[in-house]
């Protein structure tokens, strides 16, 4: 009986993420996660180095999301980004950045 219990909990616990996932929002925008990370400098340089087709994906989006904001719409439900679907495409890079960032900082302390 032990055994079932983590296999439940774990369950309890996707479907507690995908519900927060869909009661923030911003998928029903169409927008992924790593659209809506606040842009300091370190995102901002992540966003720099995404591939064009990834970074011109990204600006659909965000495009997309201000239009509707605007006009205070969502979009039709069968066109809000997935939980499944949304993959973290910025993450890679934004821990590159930040990696590069801390090993700069060793530097200059040296």
């Amino acid at each position: 009986m032990a055994s079932r219990a983590p296999a439940a909990t774990g369950r309890l616990l996707v479907g507690f993420r995908k519900w927060y996932y869909n009661a923030c929002g911003f998928n029903k925008l169409g927008l992924m996660r790593d659209d809506t990370i606040y842009e300091d400098s370190d995102v901002k340089e992540a966003v720099r180095r995404l591939p064009e087709p990834v970074y011109n994906d990204r600006m659909f989006r965000i495009k997309r999301a201000l239009d509707l904001t605007m006009k205070q719409q969502v979009l039709p439900k069968n066109q809000w980004t997935k939980y499944e679907e949304d993959v973290p495409y910025l993450e890679p890079y934004l821990e590159e950045v930040v990696r590069e960032n801390k090993e700069k900082e060793e530097w200059a302390k040296k």
